[in-house]
């Protein structure tokens, strides 16, 4: 199953905020457990058995990897692309990911192999557990909120369904790891006339729309934004090696 599986990778933003931390490089260069995030990313995937990454980046990032000589994996399909917003750096791989399922992540989202396994295989038994014509249409991993600043809170439903985004009476939140069917690209043309600016926006449009996303919880995940939270992915990965 997983080899007719896809994956994608959104990498396309700055990452302003960590840069200070990061010897002024652009997130998807930066390194922990002494690998770029953008190859981890790429790598953890395809050792999943999945035979291709549709992955996005920017031009800085582009021009900055080739100067530092950084070869990605074969098997990885790049896109270089100054997107204004994360929705549309979304939007721009639906273009290269063929139609059924893939696995999408964010680059900064730091979790053990493991743990990807475990979402990607709760995921498919939802996915696969229901009838065709009432099935969920994708899943995203869920944690709880551990005090980020900009988190995008989750309320699910007592059969795991995401009923609603940005309310934060559960105090769980996306852990920017998803499953999805391609029917997501569906709404495109609707979500850039409406002008919406970031993925946490188009995962709106697609509930009010009625797909059905499940909820899967998650452990040991790792969302890089500032310079602290490098450095407590940094020691997870480290741990997890059996370094720490």
């Amino acid at each position: 199953m997983r080899d007719s599986l896809t994956g994608a990778i959104i990498a396309a933003g700055r990452g302003d905020r960590l840069r200070s931390a990061a010897a002024a490089l652009p997130k998807p260069l930066v390194e922990v457990g002494g690998e770029a995030l953008l190859v981890r990313q790429i790598r953890m995937m395809l050792e999943m058995g999945i035979s291709r990454v549709s992955v996005i980046i920017n031009s800085e990032t582009d021009r900055l990897r080739q100067e530092i000589g950084l070869t990605l994996p074969a098997g990885t399909h790049l896109l270089v692309a100054d997107t204004p917003s994360s929705m549309e750096s979304l939007l721009r791989l639906g273009d290269l990911i063929p139609p059924g399922r893939f696995l999408l992540s964010t680059v900064d989202t730091i979790l053990s192999e493991s743990e990807l396994h475990r979402f990607f295989d709760r995921a498919c038994a939802i996915a696969d557990s229901s009838h065709p014509e009432s099935g969920f249409d994708g899943a995203l991993g869920v944690v709880p909120w551990r005090g980020d600043a900009k988190p995008l809170f989750v309320r699910l439903d007592s059969q795991s369904k995401i009923v609603e985004f940005g309310n934060d009476s559960q105090k769980l939140v996306t852990a920017s790891v998803y499953l999805f069917s391609t029917r997501i690209f569906s709404y495109a043309a609707e979500a850039r006339t409406q002008k919406l600016d970031a993925l946490r926006r188009y995962l709106g449009l697609l509930v009010d729309k009625g797909l059905k996303l499940a909820g899967v919880p998650m452990s040991d995940v790792v969302d890089i934004d500032e310079p602290s939270d490098l450095e407590i992915a940094r020691r997870m990965v480290a741990m997890q090696r059996g370094e720490g």
